[in-house]
């Protein structure tokens, strides 16, 4: 069968028809920088890298300059805005495909998935990128990601040229302790933490495998996670630009971010558990209870707090609060003329430390009975609850003959008053609590007492305290530490 001219330019025609469809088809389905021309082609393969804007503020933001300024280097550039609710006023951010609005706060109208922000990052690494920053030099990104290749730290940082650019830190976060501390970097540009403005870089399934990745401050939360699993940051040699027009030039506008920046920082290290912050040069920053507030713990059962079940000891506010209450019982006690000495764990922490034994939760002194009538406030609390002018409340314990000093009437971190009498040479008393410490005892280990180191200050113990101690411990006390109840939890054990 022979064709004819005009099927066989037909037969041509379709041909050519469904070889450009073919490649209409195939092109769709390339992403979309591989499609793009000129110097603006991010890569063969395709952006690596979503920028992930969390820290702004919704009343006062260059967001919209930054992402335009990021879409000009590569308008299919992935760009991901988080924040907890919709940011009001409205940001306006372009309305493409590759630009995002992931709110974290989830909503009964939406999918568990919306609030998770890895929903919305499918690229290898992730380029947190703080407020009024801009990119203004092509291939940052591209040089970010390379560094962290070939580097050895798990994240890499580009200061912003804002008036507190990043610069180097040390950092060592002790979660028995509850604190973080800040020092100057050794090694500096490779160090634990930043402090000021930088783009940071890291790999997305690192970011997201962390137990809070986009808390805020974002800076404070995520070096506090990854300096504790032991992952440096490297501050590269390059910058990124600061926004045109900047946020936050106003003084009421930094008044405002500076005061719910604290509040969101304050409630960041209590959510991590984090209760003392030492800087640089020494300053501390406390974030755990107070005279205004309830103690940090709650009712303990078995001598074994609950902080001890989650291999954490006393919080250092808590110990700061017992140590205050200590010094003050004490000086009421010395210029009433009430004999006193330090008993149980108390008379330990100083023979072992001088301090209060770092996992105890309060404060025991022996009083001789005889003596109680000699203070003003031992006197009162026998008739009812007494606070006196220092705010400490001095009260008869309910569980049985003897007194208490609590820290405040709202935060009872307390110390122990014991009233001891002797009988044939024998100190005893009418409450015994059943703890292993709680014993008899022959008085000539309070004559004479003598001075002893204990939480700041100076005490008085019972003479040849070592003996006393393996008394009512058993020997080698002071030696070999031990959490007061191992039938319940084990310090060795404990890791």
């Amino acid at each position: 069968m022979r064709l004819t001219r005009c099927q066989a330019a037909l037969a041509a025609a379709i041909t050519l028809n469904l070889l450009v469809l073919f490649y209409v088809s195939w092109l769709q389905h390339q992403p979309r920088n591989s499609r793009a021309r000129g110097p603006r082609r991010a890569s063969a393969a395709g952006p690596r890298v979503t920028i992930l804007v969390r820290e702004f503020e919704a009343f006062d933001n260059a967001v919209p300059e930054l992402v335009d300024s990021f879409l000009q280097q590569d308008p299919a550039q992935p760009l991901v805005v988080a924040a907890d609710t919709l940011p009001y006023p409205p940001l306006a951010l372009p309305r493409i495909p590759n630009v995002r609005l992931a709110l974290l706060q989830p909503a009964l109208d939406r999918p568990a998935a919306a609030s998770r922000p890895e929903t919305y990052v499918t690229t290898e690494f992730v380029a947190l990128v703080p407020d009024g920053a801009r990119a203004e030099a092509p291939g940052q990104l591209e040089r970010m990601v390379e560094a962290l290749r070939v580097g050895k730290a798990r994240l890499v940082a580009a200061p912003v040229a804002t008036a507190n650019p990043a610069r180097c830190l040390a950092l060592n976060v002790s979660l028995r302790e509850w604190t973080a501390r800040y020092g100057a970097a050794p090694a500096a540009p490779r160090c634990d933490a930043l402090d000021g403005d930088a783009v940071v870089l890291l790999r997305a399934r690192d970011l997201f495998n962390l137990s809070a990745p986009l808390a805020r401050p974002v800076s404070t939360s995520l070096f506090l996670q990854t300096s504790l699993r032991g992952w440096a940051v490297q501050l590269l040699d390059l910058t990124f630009a600061a926004a045109r027009q900047p946020p936050l030039t106003t003084a009421h506008a930094r008044w405002k971010a500076e005061r719910e920046g604290r509040a969101r920082r304050a409630a960041l290290l209590r959510a991590l558990g984090i209760r003392l912050v030492s800087w640089e040069g020494g300053r501390l920053e406390w974030f755990g209870c107070n005279k205004e507030t309830t103690r940090c713990f709650g009712t303990v059962v078995g001598d074994t707090p609950a902080y001890l079940y989650e291999e954490r000891w006393t919080p250092p506010c808590c110990l700061r609060a017992l140590r205050e209450t200590a010094r003050y019982v004490v000086g009421v006690l010395e210029a009433a003329g009430v004999r006193y000495w330090l008993e149980g764990g108390s008379l330990l922490g100083a023979a072992r430390h001088g301090d209060i034994i770092p996992w105890d939760y309060d404060v025991d002194l022996g009083i001789y009975l005889e003596d109680v009538g000699n203070c003003e406030q031992l006197r009162g609390a026998e008739a009812g609850s007494v606070v006196d002018e220092r705010g400490f409340v001095w009260e008869k314990a309910v569980e049985g003959d003897f007194f208490r000093v609590q820290y405040s009437e709202s935060n009872h971190l307390h110390v122990d008053l014991w009233p001891f009498y002797p009988r044939n040479g024998v100190m005893t008393k009418d409450t015994w609590l059943d703890h292993q410490q709680d014993v008899e005892f022959p008085e000539h280990f309070l004559q004479p007492l003598v001075p002893l180191p204990f939480a700041g200050f100076v005490a008085q113990a019972p003479n040849n305290y070592r003996r006393f101690l393996e008394l009512k411990f058993g020997p080698g006390v002071i030696e070999n530490p031990q959490y007061p109840n191992p039938a319940l939890l084990s310090l060795t054990g404990s890791g």
